[in-house]
């Protein structure tokens, strides 16, 4: 899986859960909630705070 600022959250870590420390790391402590689970990358990192294209490149170099 190549990960975008378009791809869901859910779908990630669907396909490898061990990513969300990740998000956790950046203060995205409700990855159990059905909403944060439907937003993007892009829009969890706005909301956040952080920048999109650095969790991008963590998260994908992470999948390798």
């Amino acid at each position: 899986m190549v990960i975008t600022k378009d791809t869901v959250i859910g779908e990630i870590l669907d396909d490898n859960p061990s990513l969300a420390h990740y998000f956790l790391e950046m203060g995205m402590h409700c990855l159990g909630c059905p909403a944060s689970r439907g937003e993007t990358v892009e829009q969890a990192c706005m909301v956040h705070g952080v920048d999109p294209d650095t969790l991008i490149e963590k998260l994908n170099v992470a999948t390798w």
